[in-house]
């Protein structure tokens, strides 16, 4: 059933609506900090709505029966490591100061859904290792770049902590990178050589 209402071209339209307009809201919301990150950064510094970006075009793609692997293997990846990020992120939030803004609330929810929507649509992606490879060297770099170049988001007091959220993040990084493989090519190699 689940994989019916996802297959359905109007339903594919809904999603790929509401995530152009989450990704314009997640790059106006970075506004303020890309104001002072030098240009080499820009596209490593707004994490999430990249991601949605990514699962953006994937669905154009899957709306007009095509596949877009490379993009493909990006989407489920960072959407899974950015959503779930975000997610543990506001929660540390509200444990440190005790409340969170009711965008924290609206940013854990969204996020949530992110990974989500990530994984749900594993089925209809055509990645290969080639692809996950490039996934994995994309979201690694990036890493790089948030934690050793010091552009990772800005999250309030949580700055403090850098360097244990840049270690959280690394293992989240290969978490995602598995989590990938597992509904993509395993299951695509599953479903070839059972008989």
């Amino acid at each position: 059933m689940i994989q019916y209402i996802l297959s359905q071209k109007p339903f594919i339209l809904l999603l790929i609506i509401i995530n152009l307009f989450g990704t314009l809201y997640g790059y106006w919301w970075y506004d303020f900090q890309l104001q002072q990150t030098p240009a080499l950064y820009y596209i490593f510094v707004p994490d999430s709505p990249t991601a949605s970006l990514f699962f953006t075009i994937a669905l154009i793609f899957i709306w007009f029966n095509r596949n877009a692997p490379y993009v493909e293997a990006l989407a489920i990846v960072t959407l899974f490591k950015y959503g779930v990020w975000a997610v543990v992120m506001n929660v540390l939030t509200l444990m440190e100061a005790g409340s969170l803004h009711p965008t924290g609330y609206m940013l854990i929810l969204s996020h949530g859904a992110m990974a989500l929507e990530g994984i749900l649509y594993a089925r209809f992606y055509k990645i290969k290792w080639r692809h996950l490879i490039f996934a994995g060297v994309w979201t690694l770099h990036n890493d790089v770049i948030d934690y050793v170049f010091e552009q990772m988001p800005i999250y309030g007091r949580l700055m403090d902590s850098m360097n244990e959220i840049g270690y959280f993040t690394f293992w989240l990084s290969i978490l995602s990178l598995g989590i990938a493989y597992w509904f993509t090519i395993r299951r695509q190699s599953k479903t070839t050589y059972t008989y």
